[in-house]
């Protein structure tokens, strides 16, 4: 027998366990990583507990931070801040994965813990609310001369004081309802009152009636300071994180004013980030002083905050020479296919291969591979949201790896879907991508029902999807690739599920057609906003065996990588498509938005005309199905579409030549 002692350079043992982290560090652990300050002791006792989350203007009694933790089965529970709007699910790392049991009973407990969350904050709340509604009644109006106006140069607007000197100013919900009260000392030094809702809460200062403009700022000095500048009114949103649901709520109720944010200039750039995420969210205008502060920092420097504010428009308009002299070439990230700081759409049939395309894009621009199928790659980042098939996703990474000779990939995964057109959601994904100190290239979200709230069909709640994409691309400056499903009919399978409004937001959308026995997978561009549409790519996936991975019996493990495919041969296409081509010069060359477009009865004239066929309408009928032997093989091999009272021809170059040889 082989002496392993002398191979292994003496006995062999087994490496030494490292001591798991115990759930409450690991808790801390989390806590902080969301940006909140944990409490010396936590407790798994599932109970609501509160602490000083070490937010801006706690002190004392102040805790707006919370958390509720379970020690039963595996610790699991959620935590938050009030004032930062931040809330997260968390559960502890036990070093493996979950039976579908634990799971279960960890969802039951996060939507105890939630329940109890909500029932304990709105008792809380209804109690502040009832309480300062007689703090408020009983304060006097604050005089001019208070210490807290006199140093920052501004009016009482209806702030009152309470009896031992403090500054009142109240937080209102948008029924007009008191919620809640801030504190203001004569130093500065801000309380709000405790248990009461500040979150979607504000204060409006000045008059709306025959107003142009509205402002929205975070502090009341700094709401103070607009609108006596500027004799506008200006709502008070008492924090930065507080200002994407106020300009969402005021947007609503006055959709015609021209409402500017102003944010605060602060170290942290917290300011900037929520002004501009509203501001791509609502369409709504932002600005910033120049230098570090707030506009009453900028006045009290002796600024203009009035031209700051209303600067004039003196380059609105530029000359078209001008305009036109130097080139603005397309920045791509995959030539021709994957367009830089744009909306993108990826749909296919369920199980019909677009996650591996998709995967295969993303995977060489994070590995830096320069070429995609004769098509130039610039390398870049990227972070892959992922909803669902972890398992398997980790295996087709692992086999592309192998298969293309890579052992780095600058790329992120998510864990799990979230709502990302909630304030919640899109907070808990914007977060984590901060958290990893790198500008993302692309954030790919797969699928897309995985991540919204609502429903595809719906118009409303597709734009609200949108407008989180929207946000997205201008936080990061990035790329956003939404996966979806197609239709479930013949004639929707060659677009996206649900509103039409998905493919108006586009700036590209592709296709990926399924393969068939003999027959390659097809990647048809549908849309190509700023450019020429690409050719059509045929691709194939390949079996690859992942190195060292074996199932529970020792099997190999397997996935599938994208290789070159061949295109069918052009009689295979088909046959057909000569007189469908004739028929459309026939009848007028109808198009449809830069697509050529030919109706059902053309076509039966055509026929009928050239002697194609008899004049009995029903075999017309039975041929000119989706399904028959006309039209069939004119969608399968991805020529044409069902469109109107038609057919529209979405091969690229096919349209392309068509439209050029009308011209």
């Amino acid at each position: 027998m082989t002496d392993l002692a002398s191979i292994l350079g003496g006995p062999w043992s087994p490496p030494a366990q490292q001591a798991p982290i115990a759930p409450e560090d690991q808790l801390k652990d989390a806590m902080l990583g969301a940006g909140l300050k944990p409490p010396d002791a936590i407790h798994l006792d599932g109970k609501l507990h509160r602490f000083n989350s070490g937010t801006k203007g706690e002190a004392g009694h102040d805790k707006p931070g919370w958390y509720i933790a379970f020690s039963d089965g595996i610790p699991a529970g959620r935590f938050g801040c009030w004032r930062s709007g931040i809330e997260l699910t968390w559960r502890a790392e036990i070093g493996r994965s979950l039976t579908v049991a634990e799971e279960m009973a960890q969802s039951r407990r996060l939507a105890e813990a939630k329940t109890k969350r909500d029932a304990e904050q709105k008792k809380t709340r209804e109690v502040a609310a009832n309480t300062v509604e007689i703090i408020w009644v009983e304060g006097s109006a604050a005089n001019p001369e208070h210490p807290y106006l006199q140093r920052k140069g501004i009016k009482p607007h209806g702030a009152r004081v309470t009896g031992d000197g403090r500054l009142m100013v109240p937080l209102y919900n948008a029924g007009g309802e008191l919620s809640s009260i801030q504190y203001i000392a004569g130093d500065g030094d801000k309380k709000y009152h405790p248990g009461g809702q500040t979150g979607s809460m504000f204060w409006m200062l000045g008059h709306l009636e025959d107003a142009d403009t509205l402002y929205l700022a975070e502090g009341f000095a700094t709401g103070a300071t607009i609108a006596e500048v500027t004799g506008k009114p200006c709502a008070v949103a008492y924090s930065a994180s507080n200002l994407v649901s106020v300009a969402g709520i005021l947007k609503t109720a006055h959709p015609t004013l021209d409402i500017c944010i102003v944010a605060d200039n602060d170290a942290s750039g917290v300011g900037q980030r929520y002004a501009e995420q509203a501001s791509a969210k609502f369409g709504v205008r932002m600005t910033m002083p120049p230098t570090q502060g707030d506009a009453n920092d900028y006045v009290q420097a002796g600024h203009d905050l009035a031209l700051l504010l209303k600067p004039v428009a003196t380059d609105y308009l530029i000359h078209a020479d001008g305009f036109s002299a130097q080139p603005a070439p397309i920045a791509w990230l995959v030539k021709h296919w994957i367009q830089d700081k744009a909306l993108v759409m990826v749909h296919g049939p369920s199980g019909g291969g677009k996650t591996f395309v998709t995967l295969d894009w993303m995977l060489h621009i994070a590995s830096g591979k320069a070429n995609w199928h004769g098509h130039k790659v610039k390398p870049g980042n990227m972070v892959y949201l992922a909803g669902e098939g972890h398992h398997g996703l980790r295996s087709r990474i692992a086999a592309w790896k192998h298969h293309n000779s890579v052992s780095n990939l600058n790329m992120w995964v998510s864990k799990s879907g979230v709502d990302l057109n909630t304030a919640a959601g899109y907070l808990q994904v914007v977060e984590a991508i901060r958290a990893l100190k790198i500008k993302p290239d692309v954030i790919t979200v797969d699928t897309l029902h995985r991540f919204m709230a609502g429903d595809e069909n719906s118009a409303q709640d597709a734009k609200t999807m949108l407008d989180a994409c929207a946000a997205l691309m201008q936080e990061f400056g990035c790329t956003v690739i939404l996966v979806h499903h197609t239709g479930v009919s013949e004639e929707a399978q060659h677009r996206a599920r649900g509103s039409s409004a998905w493919r108006g937001a586009l700036d590209i959308e592709i296709s990926v057609i399924p393969g068939k026995p003999g027959v390659a997978m097809q990647i048809v561009q549908r849309k190509s906003k700023d450019a020429e549409m690409a050719a059509s790519v045929y691709v194939e996936l390949e079996t690859i065996a992942i190195p060292g991975w074996l199932d529970e019996d020792g099997e190999p493990v397997t996935s599938a990588v994208i290789v070159k495919g061949e295109p069918p041969p052009e009689t295979q296409k088909a046959s057909g498509f000569k007189s469908f081509e004739k028929a459309w010069w026939e009848s007028g060359a109808e198009d449809r938005g830069g697509a050529p477009y030919l109706t059902k009865s053309a076509l039966i004239e055509h026929g009928e005309k050239n002697g194609l066929i008899g004049t009995k309408s029903k075999t017309w009928r039975n041929i000119l199905r989706e399904d028959g032997t006309f039209i069939k093989p004119l969608i399968d091999a991805g020529l044409i579409e069902a469109h109107e009272n038609g057919w529209i021809v979405i091969d690229p170059g096919t349209a392309t030549g068509m439209m050029q040889a009308k011209k």
